[in-house]
């Protein structure tokens, strides 16, 4: 049974693991937008998703590009826990994982190092 939370405490999760992240790493991210939603369409179970252009993958012709953007989706991360602490540390190895990939790390990296 997911652990019962609101729309707002759950959004408040995702703004305290943003402000985890060392400011080194926030203020070298460039052009890049947190969502938070219910759901993604088409992999229910999916926690998040980086779309957009990885600062590695950027080059000269880079400019004029709509935010990258990171989603986290609540539905499956409250379903995969039992407590509200598991949701805060779940949240928290979410909201790392696709910061890493707007970085440019992949997925094979962040499995091998915990961060999955």
């Amino acid at each position: 049974m997911p652990v019962p939370m609101s729309d707002a405490d759950f959004e408040s999760l995702v703004a305290d693991a943003l402000d985890q992240i060392p400011e080194e790493l926030t203020s070298a991210m460039s052009n890049v937008v947190v969502l938070v939603e219910p759901h993604h369409e088409s992999v229910p179970d999916l926690l998040g998703l980086y779309h957009g252009i990885a600062l590695t993958d950027r080059d000269t012709t880079y400019g004029g590009i709509l935010p990258d953007t990171i989603t986290i989706y609540r539905d499956p991360l409250l379903a995969m826990c039992d407590t509200p602490e598991q949701v805060v540390a779940e949240v928290a190895i979410t909201v790392v994982h696709e910061i890493a990939h707007h970085f440019g790390i992949d997925d094979d990296w962040l499995h091998a190092h915990g961060w999955g």
